[in-house]
Formats: C-alpha cells, structure tokens, sequence
C-alpha cells in the first residue's frame, strides 16, 4: 500500500462512537483495570514486564482465574502466539494463559502510558497521567491511547512462536535470527501489507459486503496478479502465509481492529486419519470445500480507522467521507473527481447539508467553469451535486442559462424538474455539452461499458455526428474523437471517428 494514488474513501463512525468501541475493547479495557489495580506494591522488572510472581494477582484483577472467570476469558478471543485460549468452563483459563493475557495487558499499559515506571532501580509503578484520560478525555485522546495500544499488538502479532525464539537464542542471550529464520522488519511488513489490502477490499464499492476469506487474503500477498494456475510452490507459500495469518489475526482481534473467525483446527488433522476417526461414530466427515472454515475477517469500524491512521502516516493518501465538507464547492468537485459515485455522492450530501441550497447551486456553478483537463469531470460532479438539491437552486441555473460551459447543464437541470420557459439549446451548444459529458466519463471511468453504450448511441443517433463534431470548439474534442474511434466496435464508424479526431486537432493547430 505505498502507492501514492488516493485510496477509495473510507466511511468512518463519529469520533465519539470509534471512542466507546475502543474503551469496550478486551485488550485496552484491561489495560485500564490493571492501570487502577496497581499499586506501591506492584514490582516490574527492568523492562517495565510484570515479575512472575505477580501475575496470578494481576490475572486474578483481571476476573481471568476464579469463580466465573470464564466468561470473561472468552470474551477476550485471545489465543495464538501467548497460548491463551478463550476456555469456557466456571473457572476461567489455566494458569499459563490467565498469565500471558495479564502480560500481554500489562505491556499495553505500560506503552500507552497508563501506568508509569516510578523507580526503575527499585521496579515500581503508578498509575500514568494518561488514565484519566480515559475517563474525562475527549474522543481524540482515547482513540490516540487506543493506537498506541494498537502499535503495541501489532507489533506482537509479528513476534513468531516463543518456545522458537528460546531456541534461537545463543549463549551470550541474543536472538539469532538467521538460526530462527524470521526477519522482523518482513514479518511487519507483510503484516502491514495484509492490513493494506483488506482495507481497500473494505472501502472499495465493488469489495466483499461480508467478511473476507483467509485463503484469499493469504494469495492477494503471494500470487502475482499475472499468474494463470499456480504452482504447487506457490499453493505451498499461500498455505503457510494462511497459518500466520491465523495466529496474527486471533492477537488482532482483542484490540479491536479485525472480527476473525478462526481456521478450523479439523483442517489441521490429516483428511484419511479424520475420516478414519469419524467411521462408525456417526459424526459428520470433515467438509474442506467450506471456505468458511478456512478463516474469515474483516475490519471493524474501529479497524478502518485504524488502518487508515497507519496508512496516513506512511504518507498514503487516505481520504475519508466528511473530509471536504468545510472545504469550498471548487475543493469539492476535484476532491471527489476520482470517488466512486455512491462515496462522490455520500461526500456531497455532507457538504449540502451545511450549506443553504441557493448559495450551494451558484457557488458549485462557478467552481464547475474552466477548460483545464479537469473542468469537464468537476462539471459532471457538479450535475450529480444539483441533482440533490431542491427547485429552490432554480435561479441559480437560469442565470447561467447564456453561459457558454454552463448553459447546457442548466438546461438539463431545469428541463428534468418541468421548469417552464427553457430555451431550447443551440447546435452548437449540444454538440459541445456531448464533447464535455463524454471527456468526464473518460475522466471517471475510462472505457467502461457505459461508455461504450454512450457513443453507440450517438454515432445511431446522429449520422452526421463526426462531421460536425470535429469542428466543436472544446479542448477535449480531439481526444474524444480519438476515444470513441476506439471504442466503437463498427470498423466503419470508428475510422470515421478517427479521420474526425485527426481534422479538430489540426484545427486547434500543432501541440495539441
């Protein structure tokens, strides 16, 4: 995702709805419970981690051992690199993983500045200035605490097993990593790159509605977009990225940035030993054809947030709707040039919505002239914003009604709303706004069936239409007559078009 072109635009929650999410999640929420549990006797070691023989305490805090601790545990969908499963059972978790989910906690504390080392010498600890903020901060400052737990997550779904890491360690206590054969900075940012993609399958109008398979989130990272079937090999790399992906999303999900749905850990078994074990028990053989069992994710609305706060500061171009509602009517029409139409128009409701609907029409008007390679896109995002507004914008249009660029347009506008005593347009005045209307849909969409339905029908329409269209006096006639030579599928009508685009570029002389 460092491509610098501008992402689709992401719908978002209010800030003070993604602020309440983040309070509710199971990671930051106990962060915070062992933040006010702390106290002067709390002992951390040098690299601020809970001592061992505080972690039953501190799970204790957290309801993960006890009486009706369960609950609790499963709530958290913690499991993978720690251990820690979601257990069901009265008395919570075992040891082992009540004391990894405290950890892992506690470490969440301690990086978003909930709890602070007091004396680093003696180990001791006290509730960080951050807190409160939890509590009588403002949405900004509690979704700001919930990244920096979600850095710290993310950077612990990229840690391989533990009991590998022990085992890569030398004797002097550091980590060989070509003995491990895990690259950090790799396993981020195939970490980062995964995240990437998900996120565009989110916010792209043509994306999944549901929740994204694992398996084919695993190959939007390993199969090159120019592969056929691929090979073995590549099958081999697919499947393992899936179970990293699996471990990595089950850490991601008690933050709150992904809902996950496992793999099946029957897909795990051997297919011969499975069905061997089923025979004669009456249960149900293993079905591998269900996708679903493979693992599904998607982003929350707290996880679209956050990735698009990720992708900001890697310098992607991110936009979000709302963005430009204060923003000017020119601001607008080339900020939503590139949206798809139901984001373009979403944005422009916004952006009405503030504004009385007579100052909106004239000031989107004005914004919609010029003759830059842009202006017929924008006069096309103009029409789309007009169409939304009311009768009440009608003097707007009439007085742009002997407007060269515009009168067209307004035209159209006032005829669609049964406004009485329109003049008719000119010839000239059709065959330019034909120029402007194609040139914007090149601009929004390229060749696009559409497109191709446009120019059919007025090549059908209008035998003599290249004749006259060459000599339209509009900067985009040359490469509309160019596009629609070669978009039409008659070989006839398209060497027509081609001889038409080769006169109005001599009309409009060398350079052009």
């Amino acid at each position: 995702m460092s491509d610098s072109s501008p992402l689709p635009p992401v719908r978002l929650l209010p800030e003070a709805e993604l602020a309440r999410e983040a309070l509710a999640t199971p990671l930051l929420s106990r962060a915070a419970r062992l933040a006010r549990w702390a106290g002067p006797d709390t002992r951390v070691g040098a690299g601020g981690e809970l001592v061992d023989e505080q972690l039953p305490a501190a799970a204790a805090a957290l309801g993960l051992t006890g009486e009706g601790a369960g609950g609790v545990a499963g709530a958290s969908g913690a499991s993978g690199a720690s251990g820690a499963s979601g257990g069901g059972g009265t008395g919570g978790v075992d040891g082992d993983d009540a004391a990894a989910l405290a950890s892992e906690a506690w470490r969440v504390a301690v990086d978003t500045g909930l709890v602070e080392i007091v004396d680093e010498e003696a180990g001791t600890v006290a509730a960080g200035e951050d807190l409160a903020l939890l509590t009588s901060g403002g949405p900004q400052d509690v979704l700001g605490i919930w990244l920096t737990a979600l850095e710290t997550t993310l950077a612990d779904a990229s840690v391989p097993d533990l009991d590998g890491l022990v085992e890569a360690m030398d004797s002097g206590g550091e980590i060989d990593f070509s003995e491990l054969d895990w690259d950090p900075d790799a396993e981020a940012d195939f970490l980062d790159g995964v995240l990437g993609n998900l996120y565009l399958l989110t916010v792209s109008e043509d994306g999944p509605d549901g929740p994204v398979p694992l398996p084919a989130l695993a190959a939007s990272m390993i199969v090159p977009d120019d592969m056929g079937e691929p090979t073995n090999d590549v099958l081999e790399q697919v499947s393992d990225a899936m179970m990293r992906l699996d471990d990595q999303f089950r850490v991601l999900e008690p933050i709150g940035l992904v809902e996950y749905q496992p793999v099946d850990e029957a897909l795990m078994t051997d297919a011969e030993e499975a069905a061997a074990a089923a025979e004669g028990t009456g249960a149900p053989a293993v079905d591998d054809t269900d996708v679903t069992r493979y693992g599904m994710v998607r982003l929350t609305p707290l996880g679209r947030y956050g990735v698009r706060a990720r992708l900001q500061e890697a310098g992607v171009v991110a936009p979000a709707v709302g963005d430009l509602v204060d923003k000017g009517a020119d601001v607008l029409l080339d900020g939503t040039a590139g949206f798809p139409p139901a984001a373009a128009q979403a944005e422009t409701e916004q952006w009405l919505a503030r504004r009385e609907s007579l100052d909106a029409a004239r000031e989107l008007l004005a914004a919609a002239r010029g003759s830059d390679p842009g202006a017929p896109l924008r006069r096309l995002r103009c029409q789309q914003a007009l169409s939304l507004v009311g009768a009440v914008a009608e003097p707007a249009l009439r007085d742009v009604l002997d407007d060269p660029e515009l009168g067209g347009l307004a035209r159209v506008w006032l005829t669609e709303r049964g406004a009485g005593d329109v003049p008719a347009p000119s010839e000239a005045m059709v065959f330019w706004l034909t120029i402007d209307t194609v040139a914007a849909q090149l601009a929004a969409e390229g060749n696009s069936a559409e497109l191709r339905a446009l120019v059919e029908g007025l090549a059908a329409q209008h035998g003599s239409f290249f004749a006259a269209a060459w000599r339209v006096d509009h900067p985009a006639t040359p490469e509309v007559l160019e596009a629609m030579g070669r978009i039409h599928p008659d070989k006839k009508v398209a060497k027509e078009a081609r001889k038409a685009a080769f006169k109005a570029r001599s009309q409009m002389g060398p350079g052009v």
